[in-house]
This record gives structure tokens, sequence and C-alpha cells, in this order.
């Protein structure tokens, strides 16, 4: 199902959240709001995340794309629902479009919905869709600065996802700058190095959201 939508102000998106989070609150439902830049690794991750949890737990995806459903397309063959919002040019999901797609899931028999936001590290930070928490996917072809240029969303995320780290030795990527700069950003956060495609540290990831579901 693709779902066109339209630019809401800032205000009207705080409200929406509420509702969003409220409802999910009700239903016992697990919201994770993904966070990358475009190629970081997002849909790999979710790819890989099918595989290993879609029999231990009712999934949803939301996926967020500007015109296209290529993603969603990705993912469709592991048999969990797939509702697809095209933003038209939107550099962002908000809370509204949220709730407008929520009924499009069983949410009676739903524990996890994850969100795959717009690939970007600066709007998405700031629009509260109703989360329970936000999911930052970095990967080293990117650059090590990621964490000190845009520490808004490293300080929100509740885990942090450094994949594709097969690729280091192939990049400029100084993994301890990295790890200082996030450091001094959010000494607190959980750092997982993983790579969805060599299946490296995937079990840490696994097992963190695996606790995560498990709890809500």
């Amino acid at each position: 199902m693709e779902i066109k939508i339209r630019k809401n102000v800032l205000d009207r998106n705080k409200n929406m959240a509420n509702e969003v989070r409220s409802l999910l609150q009700e239903k016992k439902v697990l919201m994770v709001n993904i966070i990358s830049s475009p190629g970081a690794g997002k849909t790999t991750l979710l790819e890989r995340t099918l595989e290993n949890l879609k029999d231990k737990f009712k999934i949803g995806i939301i996926e967020g794309d500007i015109t296209t459903d290529r993603d969603a397309q990705r993912l469709n063959g592991h048999g969990v629902p797939i509702v697809v919002i095209n933003t038209e040019g939107g550099c962002h999901l908000d809370s509204h479009s949220i709730l407008k797609v929520l009924p499009e899931f069983n949410l009676d028999n739903t524990d996890v919905i994850f969100v795959e936001n717009v690939g970007n590290l600066v709007c998405p930070s700031h629009f509260d869709l109703g989360e329970d928490f936000k999911l930052a996917v970095v990967s080293t072809a990117e650059g090590d600065d990621k964490p000190i240029k845009y520490p808004m969303l490293f300080r929100e995320a509740k885990a942090i996802l450094l994949n594709k780290i097969d690729l280091i030795e192939y990049t400029n990527f100084n993994i301890t700058s990295f790890r200082v700069d996030l450091n001094n950003v959010n000494g607190r956060v959980p750092l997982m190095e993983i790579s969805c495609t060599k299946n490296l540290g995937m079990e840490q990831w696994y097992n963190w959201i695996y606790e995560e579901i498990s709890s809500k």
C-alpha cells in the first residue's frame, strides 16, 4: 500500500505524536524510529532482523520514502505487514502520517513496528513520531565525524549501530575518533559494531532488540 502525505507543522506534529504514543501504549506495541543517512544499511538491517525475529514476534514495518516503494519490495517476501509512506519530496516522516497508517496494522496482534525513516541525519531527528525510541544507524563508508557533526540524533538515540565494519580497511574511517566523539556527545548510549551483509556482531543487536520488545 502506498500512502501520499502532505507537510505538517511542528506544533501539530507534537500533538499527533502524543496520540500515536497513547495508542501504542494502550496496545502494548513497541515502535522504533530508525534514522540514518541514505545507504547506511537500514533496509539490510531490517532484512536480517526479520529473518531472525519474525518467528518470535509479530512485526510491522512502516517504510518512509520520497517517491518509491523499492525498500518495501526488498522486505516483501518476509510475510510481515508493510505500509509505505511517500513524502513527495519531504525529508522526514511526521507523526500525522504515522497516525494515518496505524489502522493498516492489527495492533492487537503486533509486538513491534519498525519505522524506516527517510534517509537523512538532520530532519528526522527533530520530529517526534510517537516512537518508543530512536535508533541511529551509521556506516563506516560515511566517515567517522557523524556524532560531532549531527549531535542531536546521537544524544537522543537509545542505541547506535555502526554498520559496515568489514569495510573499515578500505576507508579512512577512524574508529577511535568515532568512539571518542560519540562518548563526548552521549557517553551512556550503547554502541554495536556490526556488518549486516557479513553477519558480524549481529547477535548483539538481535539480543538487544529482543529484550526491548520483550520488556514492552
